[in-house]
């Protein structure tokens, strides 16, 4: 597979190498590609990925594993999301990370989200909850994004720093509100002008919404880079259908299971589309200012209802009228996630292992284990030393897991 070459910053290059194989030494070709723009990337992934979705980093020891099957498994409901050449889960109270490093091994690392608001009772109320975890999913789903590019940087020095994280989710924000709300209201607008029957505005209007967005996931799934974060959100799937049928996280049993899921970020935005054509509806034909700020102060409410109707499916996901209404947010699946290759679903298999560990849950008896090292954030200059408290972390014997009690709330994607 030929290697593709993001541009960081005026004129920076990076050589994201593809093609890793399975087995032995792991070692990147000689970089020769096309030169992609990661300014082009990194909003298009956010949209696609996380719109659907500041702790301290740790590196935790090697993960745990404890006899059993179904027995050793979790309560809570994991999620996730793809990033470049890497997988990025959501456990209870902290996420992890695992990346494949340019050389060819995976790096790993875990944020604690159980601070601040997150910690307190009111973020598990219903409606309120889907705004925090849609809040995490954007903020910190974004960062380690663009942290995710830095990792494939590492060569060339690039680094994105805190104010082009900044800009990138404020641009991918004000562009995801532009094009997929108030373009298809102009448009509706426009078009409906000359007809008194207000609901044939709302139709014209979502149905522009909907062509606006699975166009959308067309046109950039045609990207060999997109495509790329789109067979690791299959992987990511995949290893979450595993972990939920109680079965050891290796690549063959991760291999059968397929690459939609009930509760991915791709379904959460179809239900939001969806509510927002009835939402809508109620407003009904106001003056283009009225309709305008209407749409705008109600995604907040559509994205925390929508949250609860994802919930609400998910728990009866075998309900037959449950698996019609869901069935639309499968069939967009099968543009925003593909196979992936064995090396990916070792990522994302790693990064499970990791969010479990960082929960104080047991990793399923059989689980592979990988070549792995924890993430470094700040390299040492040329001629230091190296970092020997990196190495003590990731060579520390295991830790004893705990089961700690899970609340109810599952995130938004998976």
């Amino acid at each position: 597979m030929p290697a593709i070459r993001p541009c960081l910053g005026l004129g920076g290059q990076v050589d994201a190498y593809l093609g890793i194989k399975r087995g032995g030494p792991r070692r990147h070709p000689a970089a020769t590609g096309h030169c992609v723009p990661v300014a082009h990337i990194l909003p298009d992934v956010c949209r696609a990925t996380i719109l659907a979705r500041a702790a301290s980093t740790i590196a935790p020891a090697a993960p745990t594993r404890t006899p059993g099957r179904l027995a050793g498994m979790p309560s809570f409901t994991y999620g996730g999301q793809a990033l470049i050449e890497g997988v990025l889960m959501r456990g209870r109270d902290a996420i992890a990370v695992a990346l494949r490093h340019p050389d060819g091994e995976i790096v790993f690392a875990t944020e604690r989200l159980d601070a601040g608001f997150h910690g307190t009772r009111w973020s598990k109320w219903p409606l309120v909850r889907g705004l925090v975890v849609l809040y995490e999913t954007l903020v910190v789903g974004t960062r380690w994004l663009i942290r995710s590019a830095n990792v494939q940087a590492e060569d060339e020095g690039i680094e994105l720093g805190k104010g082009s994280v900044a800009i990138m989710l404020l641009l991918t924000l004000v562009a995801g509100v532009g094009i997929f709300f108030l373009l298809p209201l102009l448009i509706a607008s426009v078009t409906t002008a000359s007809i008194d029957n207000g609901l044939a505005q709302h139709l014209v209007e979502g149905l522009v919404r909907v062509s606006i967005f699975l166009g959308y996931l067309v046109l950039i799934g045609r990207s060999p880079d997109v495509s790329r974060v789109f067979q690791y959100h299959g992987a990511e799937h995949m290893t979450i259908h595993a972990l939920e049928a109680g079965d050891p996280l290796t690549v063959s049993q991760v291999r059968k299971y397929p690459t939609a899921h009930q509760r991915c970020g791709t379904e959460f935005l179809v239900i939001v589309i969806l509510l927002s054509i009835i939402m809508f509806s109620i407003v009904g034909r106001q003056s283009p200012i009225v309709m305008v700020v209407s749409r705008i102060l109600l995604i907040p409410v559509i994205a925390a209802v929508g949250y609860e109707l994802l919930r609400f499916g998910a728990r009866h996901r075998k309900n037959p009228i449950v698996k019609v209404l869901l069935y639309p947010g499968l069939l967009v699946q099968m543009i925003t996630t593909k196979q992936p290759s064995d090396d990916m679903i070792e990522v994302a298999i790693v990064s499970m292992e990791q969010a479990l560990v960082a929960d104080g849950e047991a990793v399923p008896a059989g689980s592979g284990e990988f070549e792995q090292r924890p993430m470094r954030f700040d390299p040492p200059a040329v001629g230091a030393a190296p970092d020997t408290a990196a190495a003590t972390v990731a060579a520390a014997p295991p830790a004893p897991t705990t089961t700690a009690a899970a609340p109810t709330d599952p995130p938004p994607g998976s």
